[in-house]
Order: structure tokens, then C-alpha cells, then sequence
């Protein structure tokens, strides 16, 4: 497994919109509003990658996993944190979050901050055992009710 940063030269847009997609297909139906992996497109990920911090995990020359990062004010904010489903429970979404960490250290960010559903209870209990803690409860644009959660992950411990 190679793990490898997004760069210019990178040009498999379409196979990493169709892992993250994959890796989401599982909310469809379960969340609302939908989640917004449903509105990207190839070229809206490369202009992704030219804004924020991706990287891509390649097992035998298949993309698997992903996870794009944004530097905040206090925190690295991780975003579209995507494995495979045939590649989930192996420990590559660890591996990921160990780079948002080393991301985080070599930019001087103290935490790293993510956004979960708050139907995907899961992933709650997942985050949580990877050392993230429940910060806030937040609504999207015209929700009256809670819709996500925000978690966050102190690294200066």
C-alpha cells in the first residue's frame, strides 16, 4: 500500500470520484440532506486538490482510500475521509488519519477537526475510538433539527 499526495501530476479524477462514492454509498437514503459527494464531479475534485491537501492510497494500482485536508484558524479540518468498502477494517483509514496528524504537527495545528452525520452513528463510535471528541451539534441550511456532528482530535497531548 502506497499512500501518496495529490499533486499536478495526478490524473485519475474519475477513479477517485467513483472510490469516494463507493465509500459513501452506504449514507444513501440513511441521511438528510444528502451528502454532498453526490454534487462532485472529476473536475471538481482536481480543483479540490488545488485548494486543500489530498492524498491517495494505491494498493496494487487501484485507488482505495482518500482524504482531503484544509488548514483552519486552529485546527485541520479533514474532509471526505474515503476507503473502499472491500478495503474497510484493515486499518487504512488509521493510516490516513496518521497523516492528517503529521499534516497537522508540520503546520503548527493543534487539532484536527472532522464533520460526521448524525444518523452514522458508527462512524461516531469509530471517530471516538481513534481519540476524537464530540465539540458540537450543527444544523445545515434550512434544518431546523441537528444534523451533524462536529468532532475534534487534541494532538498537543
Amino acid at each position: 500500500m502506497t499512500i501518496i499526495r495529490l499533486d499536478r501530476s495526478f490524473t485519475r479524477w474519475d477513479e477517485l470520484l467513483a472510490l469516494i462514492l463507493a465509500a459513501f454509498a452506504s449514507m444513501n437514503g440513511r441521511i438528510d440532506p444528502p451528502s454532498s459527494a453526490l454534487r462532485l464531479t472529476a473536475q471538481a475534485l482536481a480543483e479540490k486538490a488545488e485548494a486543500e491537501i489530498g492524498h491517495v492510497a494505491i494498493e496494487q494500482g487501484k485507488l482505495t482510500g482518500c482524504l482531503f485536508l484544509r488548514p483552519e484558524t486552529d485546527c485541520l479540518y479533514v474532509g471526505k475521509l474515503a476507503v473502499l468498502p472491500s478495503a474497510q477494517g484493515k486499518g487504512l483509514g488509521r493510516r490516513l488519519l496518521a497523516i492528517a496528524q503529521e499534516t497537522a504537527a508540520a503546520l503548527g495545528l493543534p487539532a484536527l477537526r472532522l464533520e460526521t452525520r448524525i444518523e452514522l452513528t458508527e462512524n461516531h463510535a469509530v471517530f471516538a475510538a481513534w481519540g476524537f471528541s464530540r465539540t458540537a451539534e450543527k444544523a445545515h441550511p434550512g434544518f431546523t433539527r441537528t444534523t451533524f456532528i462536529e468532532m475534534r482530535k487534541d494532538l498537543s497531548r
